[in-house]
């Protein structure tokens, strides 16, 4: 048994890994054709862009490898049974609930590494790849100057501003005519830099900005000296502006964390604090709807002098200052003091609307938590699935070759992963709860994986059959069957 472990393994593992890199280029190119947007004419040094690619691996991994494990197990299988390596077991006396064991085992082992991986790689990856697409976002874009605008321009330090008018732009070798530059760099210094003529250069690293200015003058006024005023006239100028151009900043001190970039001890964390602070809001809401059913019931003109008249008990926050009681922190109302009671009501009614956006925030931030906390172990799980749903189909259509395992890998990856996001999205909207959001779709999986699981031995085909012709035939018969329960059950 060991040796047919051992072949069963090999076998398994060369399409494993072929599907997984297969999956995962086709995802990630996917991935980085989505951000290409964001990522063009920025002037992306290679070591950037690599990075990209490299953080957005993780998250792509997540999902291809039990994908993987569907198409080595699909695989593998129908080319056992089609080359009546199946029937030669059955034949020796091995039980196909005896192949799946190994597989199974080594399913659970990859569930398991994948938990790890979703716990500790993956939310690190997914925080890094953010923070980098945010420097970038915020990273300058190539020079581009406008004819007849005054274009801002900032350097790399945020603190020189120029201003720069042109009347004309020949965009073919970068000269400028009727050139304005207002050089707002130097606090108390005010600058104007006029040229008939000019051309426009970025250094090699495309970070600072040099112009060549032709027969022009500059009017310069110091702020703190206003009697001053200087003129200059020159042939030929240099101007180097730094900064300006593509210089990715990279800020390492962002540690806002997104439930995606979670390890499962911070969703914990976070689940926590929401549900302390949904307790802490329904315990003012209580507060606060006692208030008013008391104040609508005793009225707000309670009078000071007379022990038998209750007072409501209003908090002293919707108290005006100027009519508080410190002995009783109750306000002293007077009949004609109606209008008092009527602001006291809106305060009351603000606040239990408030109240309810808070409410409403944190239940949508814990369904987020919970979603993405039970994702986690779903995903993963799903390699199990994969195995009890692969093996009897690919057992029952052991004749479709390659393409009968694409078209079953993409109908139920696509059912599986339709399930999940839409499960996702009703988790975070609490229609369902994020546990059954998360899991039903493995639940269901995981029951027809069992119950064709439990019916390996009784195959319904020979190797003869099981290709296209069978499969049209198998659901042309089952539509029928469906189609006829239908017609029995309508009244007549």
């Amino acid at each position: 048994m060991r040796i047919l472990t051992r072949y069963l393994l090999r076998a398994h593992l060369g399409p494993f890994i072929f599907s997984l890199s297969v999956l995962t280029g086709l995802l990630l190119i996917n991935t980085v054709a989505r951000r290409f947007q964001d990522l063009a004419g920025k002037g992306l040094p290679l070591s950037v862009i690599t990075e990209v690619f490299i953080l957005s691996i993780p998250y792509t991994l997540a999902l291809t490898l039990p994908m993987s494990v569907l198409v080595a197990v699909l695989y593998v299988f129908s080319q056992l049974t089609a080359d009546n390596e199946i029937t030669a077991l059955k034949a020796s006396g091995v039980s196909l609930v005896r192949l799946l064991m190994p597989l199974l085992a080594v399913a659970a082992v990859l569930t398991g590494g994948m938990i790890w991986f979703n716990d500790k790689v993956l939310p690190e990856a997914n925080h890094r790849l953010r923070n980098l697409l945010v420097d970038i976002g915020r990273k300058s874009p190539t020079l581009e100057l406008q004819e007849q605008v005054i274009n801002e321009i900032r350097a790399g330090d945020q603190r020189s501003r120029y201003y720069l008018q042109v009347a004309k732009i020949e965009p073919i070798d970068n000269r400028l005519f009727d050139i304005v530059i207002y050089d707002l760099s130097t606090t108390g210094r005010d600058r104007t830099i006029y040229a008939d003529s000019g051309r426009m250069a970025l250094n090699a690293d495309r970070t600072d900005l040099y112009l060549t200015l032709y027969d022009g003058w500059i009017y310069q006024r110091d702020t703190r000296q206003p009697d001053r005023f200087t003129r200059m006239f020159y042939d030929e100028q240099v101007i180097r502006m730094a900064g300006v151009g593509n210089v990715l900043e990279r800020d390492s001190t962002n540690a806002y964390r997104g439930d995606r970039e979670m390890s499962v001890a911070m969703l914990a964390k976070e689940i926590a604090d929401r549900r302390k602070e949904l307790e802490d809001v329904r315990t003012q809401a209580q507060r606060y709807v006692l208030i008013a059913v008391d104040y609508a019931l005793r009225g707000p003109r309670a009078r000071a002098g007379d022990p038998l008249q209750p007072r409501p008990i209003i908090p002293a926050e919707f108290l005006d200052p100027t009519r508080f009681a410190p002995s009783t922190g109750i306000t002293v109302l007077d009949p004609a003091q109606g209008a008092a009671g009527d602001q006291i009501s809106k305060q009351l009614a603000a606040e239990l609307r408030s109240l309810k956006v808070r409410m409403e925030a944190a239940q949508i931030g814990m369904n987020r938590h919970r979603v993405e906390l039970h994702k986690k172990y779903a995903i993963p799980f799903a390699c199990i699935v994969f195995v009890l749903i692969g093996a009897p189909l690919a057992l029952r259509f052991p004749r479709g070759g390659v393409g009968m395992v694409i078209a079953f890998s993409l109908v139920i990856f696509s059912i599986y992963w339709i399930g999940l996001t839409g499960g996702e999205n009703l988790g975070d909207k609490g229609i369902i709860s994020p546990m059954a959001a998360m899991w039903a779709i493995n639940v269901v999986f995981l029951t027809l994986g069992v119950w064709a699981f439990s019916r390996l031995g009784k195959e319904a085909s020979t190797t003869r059959g099981g290709g296209w012709d069978d499969l049209f035939y198998t659901l042309r018969t089952a539509a029928a069957r469906g189609i006829a329960v239908v017609m029995r059950r309508r009244p007549a």
